[in-house]
């Protein structure tokens, strides 16, 4: 199969099913991993996909939200790194809110037994990661849960971020820029998560270098709305450099 006629089937997949990887791709095609990475690139370049890590979505689906599971093992090395990193970030004592999202998500889990604090999350793989811990004191935020996300949403949550005022929120976004702020597909977790920005007196976001550049359908801040970004090596250092101009600090973990 000659490479027009290949891109042009990937194309077609990428459609069909909201998503292309590389790994399958070049299974299917009998092919080099880097070969379907050219090929990705080509495409992305005539404006009919975007590139995403590991793969492509169709261009145009800006609405496009991976499920929990697929998100929980995307750049899991990346997402261990930046949630270690994030445990300098921990107040000694006082009040953190955790953002729903698989990144944050490591935070709980990696929480030292002598931690003594108290916790705000609407995100409920956060909340039952935490349920047990003997130091911490948890607080759920209510509302409508998102099975995609399992992030609740809406009113209540809306309503309770705004009676309180945390020391640090560590945030999720699934795409962040200078230019374009902070994004997420949807418009309800868009919300939640400017309340939760709004009720931390300093805001650090949690993201792999894979969603920088990337823009999605709600957009929840700007990235001068973040104290400091902690991400991965992958983001490169002329961005990480543009980031901090703009007047956020950046750790590549």
């Amino acid at each position: 199969m000659y490479a027009p006629e290949r891109q042009q089937e990937i194309l077609r997949l990428a459609r069909d099913g909201g998503r292309v990887d590389v790994l399958s791709l070049a299974e299917e095609f009998k092919v080099t991993a880097e070969t379907i990475r050219r090929d990705l690139k080509a495409l992305d370049r005539a404006g009919l996909v975007r590139r995403v890590h590991g793969g492509a979505i169709p261009a145009g689906r800006l609405d496009f939200e991976p499920d929990l599971a697929e998100r929980e093992g995307t750049a899991a090395d990346e997402k261990d790194r930046i949630a270690r990193a994030a445990l300098v970030e921990l107040p000694a004592e006082g009040s953190v809110i955790l953002d729903a999202g698989s990144t944050v998500a490591r935070v709980a889990a990696a929480l030292p037994l002598e931690s003594t604090l108290t916790v705000v999350t609407h995100g409920l793989p956060t909340a039952a990661r935490l349920a047990d811990h003997p130091g911490i004191q948890l607080h759920l935020i209510g509302g409508r849960v998102r099975q995609r996300t399992r992030a609740a949403v809406d009113a209540w949550a809306l309503r309770a971020y705004g009676e309180i005022r945390a020391d640090v929120l560590f945030l999720a976004a699934n795409g962040f820029s200078v230019g374009g702020g902070l994004t997420t597909p949807d418009l309800a977790e868009a919300a939640v998560k400017r309340a939760a920005v709004a009720a931390a007196r300093r805001v650090v976001l949690l993201a792999d270098s894979a969603k920088h550049g990337q823009e999605h359908f709600a957009r929840f801040g700007d990235l001068s709305d973040v104290d400091l970004l902690i991400t991965d090596t992958g983001l490169d250092p002329d961005d990480a450099a543009a980031i901090e101009s703009a007047g956020t600090e950046v750790v590549r973990a």
